[in-house]
C-alpha cells in the first residue's frame, strides 16, 4: 500500500520494533514488490571535483574545508564516455554523472547535456547531481535523455541546520519539485550516522515518505568521516541501526529502490546481506563515489555469488525503461 501521510509517530514504531520483527516485515514488502535476489547497480563518476561553495558539515569537496581534495575542471565528453564504457562493461546498467557546484550555470547545463545524450546512447539509464536545479534547467536536461536526477535530502528537517548553513531545506524540496515537473524519476535520500537521534531518521524518512511522489530511487548513505571535515570524530552508527533504517525505508516506500550507497567500503559482507534481506536491491559498482572509497567490482561480484544474488538488467526502448533480470546472470554471477 503506498501512503503519503505517515506521522512520525508512525515511522518510530517501525524503528522500535524487535529486530528480527522488523526484518520480517520489511523482508515480506520487499518480496511482494521486487525480486528479492535482484540488485540494481550503478556507477557514480565525479565529472567535476572539488571547489564547492556549500558548507555540507560531511563533504570533502567543500572548498572551506582542508581534506586534500583540490578544485578540478569539468572532464571532457571523451573521458566521461570512456568512463561510461567502462561502467557498462562491469555490468553496471546506470551511469550517474556528479559536479560539485551550488547549482550549474547554463554553459554548464550544454555540456552535461551533451553527456547525457552520448551516455544514453551507449544503452544505459543516465542519472546526475549537479545541485539545486532551476524549471528551465530540469527540462533542458530532461530533452536531452536524463532519466534520474539525485537531491539528497541529507536529514530530518529539524536536524539540517546542525548540517547545513549555505542551501535552506526548502531549496532541496523546490528543487525536487522542478524535477518532477520535468517529468524526471528523482533519486532522494539521506545520510545517517552524522549525530542524529533515531527520531531524527526517523523525520528523514518520513519526509522522503510524505513526499507527493516517493522517489524511485532512495539512496542510504552511512556517513564516510573524512579528516578535514567538522563531522570527523562523530561517533559511529550502530550498523544494526542502519539495517533499522533500511528496513523502515523499505516498508514506507514499498516500490522504489532502496540503495546501499556511501559508506559500503567499510561494511562487511555480512552487515551488506543483512541490508539486502532487509529490502536494499541497489548499489553503486566501481571503487569510488566521487571522492570516496567503495568496494571493487570483483568484490562485489564475489558478495552477489555467495548470496545467490544477480545483477538487473535494464532495457531501454522507445523512452521507456523495463528492469527485468537476464536468465544467465545467475549462472554467470555463480561463474
Amino acid at each position: 500500500m503506498i501512503r503519503h501521510d505517515y506521522s512520525r509517530a508512525d515511522v518510530q514504531a517501525l524503528f522500535d520494533l524487535p529486530f528480527n520483527d522488523l526484518l520480517d516485515r520489511a523482508h515480506a514488502v520487499h518480496a511482494a514488490h521486487h525480486d528479492p535476489n535482484a540488485v540494481q547497480v550503478s556507477t557514480l563518476l565525479s565529472i567535476k571535483t572539488g571547489g564547492c561553495p556549500e558548507d555540507c558539515a560531511y563533504c570533502p569537496q567543500a572548498a572551506r574545508y582542508h581534506t586534500g581534495v583540490e578544485a578540478e575542471k569539468l572532464m571532457s565528453l571523451d573521458a566521461v564516455l570512456d568512463k561510461a564504457r567502462q561502467a557498462k562493461a562491469a555490468g553496471a546498467t546506470r551511469f550517474c554523472m556528479g559536479a560539485a557546484w551550488r547549482s550549474p550555470k547554463d554553459r554548464d547545463v550544454e555540456k552535461v547535456a551533451g553527456m547525457i545524450r552520448e551516455v544514453k546512447a551507449l544503452g544505459m539509464e543516465t542519472c546526475a547531481t549537479l545541485g539545486m536545479l532551476t524549471q528551465d534547467q530540469a527540462h533542458r536536461f530532461k530533452a536531452a535523455g536524463l532519466d534520474y536526477y539525485n537531491h539528497n535530502l541529507d536529514t530530518a528537517p529539524e536536524f539540517y541546520g546542525e548540517i547545513i548553513h549555505t542551501r535552506e531545506y526548502q531549496d532541496r524540496l523546490d528543487t525536487l519539485g522542478c524535477v518532477r515537473d520535468a517529468g524526471l524519476k528523482t533519486c532522494c535520500g539521506g545520510i545517517v550516522g552524522m549525530g542524529e537521534s533515531r527520531a531524527q531518521r526517523a523525520g528523514l524518512l518520513q519526509t522522503l515518505a510524505n513526499l507527493p511522489e516517493h522517489p524511485q530511487s532512495v539512496p542510504i548513505n552511512r556517513l564516510v568521516q573524512v579528516e578535514g571535515t567538522p563531522l570527523n570524530g562523530t561517533a559511529p552508527l550502530d550498523p544494526f541501526e542502519f539495517v533499522r533504517t533500511i528496513a523502515v525505508a523499505r516498508i514506507l516506500m514499498p516500490a522504489s529502490m532502496v540503495r546501499l550507497s556511501a559508506g559500503r567500503a567499510e561494511m562487511s559482507d555480512e552487515l551488506q546481506a543483512l541490508c539486502f534481506f532487509a529490502g536494499a536491491n541497489s548499489i553503486f559498482y566501481g571503487e569510488k563515489l566521487l571522492t570516496t572509497g567503495n568496494p571493487d567490482t570483483e568484490r562485489d561480484q564475489a558478495l552477489f555469488a555467495r548470496l545467490g544474488l544477480v545483477p538487473m538488467q535494464v532495457e531501454i526502448e522507445s523512452g521507456t525503461v523495463h528492469a527485468d533480470i537476464v536468465e544467465d546472470c545467475r549462472a554467470n554471477e555463480a561463474a
